[in-house]
């Protein structure tokens, strides 16, 4: 039936469209191929560890096939906001792949100890790395007369500034996206020290058409975030 539909609907576009609709569909088959794939491998002995039927073996995998779900997502317009969790914060996954055997939280209490501290970063930069083919992927999809990067605005950061303390102060975070041209990238906005990571959420709000006056322990809106 969504063949029958497809044929209809490709027969009405023009060549341009027509080759967005085939690559659409295309990015929806290539993520059920490896859904299917998963799916299979889970009658593999796999390693001790709680997942869903049909995930990935490799946590690389299993993020990037999450990731570009988004992607079609957000391409299909099924939805205006996405959250996503690469890792909640006492997770016990180890990261072999990168030659780090540890678990990742007890990575974030190390003591100071540098070489726990190296493994960490490793483990750091390969999650980095995870949202990285993300960015690139939202970059490579058009959207309009741009891309579907220009048109969202995506925050990646992490509860923690620093787990070996449980430090919630000053969190690094990256905002990435144009917003539909709300946004000015390129730059490194430093706030007032221990201002709340809830003024961050009101001013993302605020860029996104959702003004509110406060939003739990908020101070104010971060103006620097503006064009």
């Amino acid at each position: 039936m969504v063949t029958a539909k497809v044929a209809q609907l490709s027969r009405e576009l023009g060549p341009r469209d027509r080759v967005k609709l085939n690559e659409y569909l295309e990015a929806v088959r290539d993520v059920e191929r490896r859904i299917q794939m998963a799916e299979q491998q889970t009658t593999r002995e796999l390693p001790a560890m709680d997942q869903p039927a049909g995930a990935p073996e490799r946590f690389e995998d299993h993020a990037k096939l999450m990731f570009d779900l988004q992607v079609l997502a957000y391409q299909a317009d099924l939805t205006r906001v996405i959250t996503f969790m690469l890792g909640h914060e006492t997770s016990n996954r180890a990261y072999p792949e990168i030659g780090v055997p540890d678990a990742h939280h007890a990575l974030s209490h190390h003591g100071g100890d540098n070489a726990l501290i190296e493994r960490l970063k490793k483990v750091d930069g390969h999650l980095t790395t995870m949202f990285a083919y993300y960015i690139d992927r939202l970059a490579s999809t058009p959207d309009g007369d741009g891309s579907l990067l220009d048109s969202v605005m995506i925050m990646y950061g992490s509860g923690m500034s620093d787990g070996n303390r449980h430090d919630h102060h000053d969190l690094p975070t990256l905002l990435v996206g144009g917003a539909g041209g709300a946004l000015k990238g390129g730059r490194q906005v430093r706030v007032a020290k221990d201002t709340p990571n809830a003024n961050l959420f009101l001013t993302m709000l605020d860029t996104l058409g959702v003004p509110m006056d406060s939003l739990g322990d908020s101070t104010g809106k971060l103006n620097p975030l503006s064009i």
